[in-house]
């Protein structure tokens, strides 16, 4: 499976597919929910020969693909928000108590449309912990403690990101990190159509092959929940796809290898990503909002 994917229910059925499994992956426990038009798909990696399969740490892995959400109704986006917030808020209350500190990290890069999700939503996203230290009266005692920061990329700060987070948890002492961040499909249609939500941590730049240190519970001592769309896919996925439409059959792996090696190396992002990402951060933002 030489693709470039972050999705997890992508490397489920990549492995189903070159094994020829029919039924589900040892070590691998997946239920689907159809809601209207929305699909929610729990993935659970149990086990070590799950992890070798998936390449994919043990955890709950979470994907509510949707259709197109760039000028779609106000009461579809609501539903899609109630939807991820509700998953969101179940998977919170597995790693921490109601009143636990959250501290929120939008992962990428501002300057860079399709990787500035992370930042995006954090613009959006209601900080709370200055309000619950300095005024505690002014907000209900039931809201979480929120704070956030965007650490930025290593090239432009020079500065591994766990570095920057490790700094923050050591001093404020939050319980819990959510970590935003633009991911890489190898389908087309779940470009800035999915969300993924899993409980494992995150490796920044690994969609793009850029990988730093990743944020999980190993490395910064607390839990951290990812949260991510994908924004981007390979250009052999593009070729493949259109090959398929055309009904032209050859080796998937052939296809990836020979681009390769002649460098088309190539990450794509659709032509309408700026609105994209303003309203999948939006949808983000307040399904985070909802949930805390």
């Amino acid at each position: 499976m030489d693709f470039r994917t972050d999705m997890a229910i992508e490397r489920r059925d990549l492995y189903k597919n070159a094994n020829k499994i029919e039924d589900e992956i040892n070590g691998v426990e997946c239920n689907k929910e159809i809601i209207d038009d929305i699909i929610i798909t729990r993935v659970e990696i149990t086990n070590e020969e799950g992890e070798r399969a998936l390449q994919r740490k043990k955890g709950n892995y979470i994907t509510i693909d949707t259709k197109k959400i760039d000028n779609i109704k106000e009461e579809k986006s609501e539903q899609i928000i109630n939807l991820f917030s509700n998953e969101l808020r179940k998977i919170i209350d597995k790693h921490a108590k109601k009143n636990d500190e959250i501290l929120i990290v939008g992962l990428g890069n501002l300057y860079s449309t399709p990787d500035s999700l992370g930042a995006k939503v954090v613009e959006n996203t209601e900080i709370t912990r200055h309000i619950k230290i300095y005024l505690p009266n002014a907000i209900d005692k039931n809201i979480r403690s929120v704070s956030a920061i965007t650490p930025g990329v290593l090239g432009t700060t020079g500065i591994e990101t766990v570095e920057i987070v490790k700094g923050i948890v050591s001093n404020i002492k939050p319980k819990l990190i959510l970590a935003i961040d633009s991911l890489c499909s190898k389908n087309i249609e779940r470009i800035n159509k999915s969300i993924q939500i899993s409980d494992t941590g995150i490796v920044p730049g690994g969609g793009v092959g850029n990988r730093q240190e990743e944020l999980s519970k190993e490395t910064l001592g607390i839990p951290v929940i990812a949260i991510g769309i994908p924004t981007v896919l390979d250009a052999a996925t593009i070729v493949i796809d259109t090959l398929n439409v055309c009904n032209i059959t050859i080796e998937e792996n052939e296809i990836v290898n020979k681009m390769k090696l002649n460098n088309f190396n190539f990450i794509v992002t659709p032509k309408e990503i700026d609105s994209l990402i303003d309203s999948m951060s939006n949808i983000v933002s307040e399904g985070i909002n909802i949930s805390l």
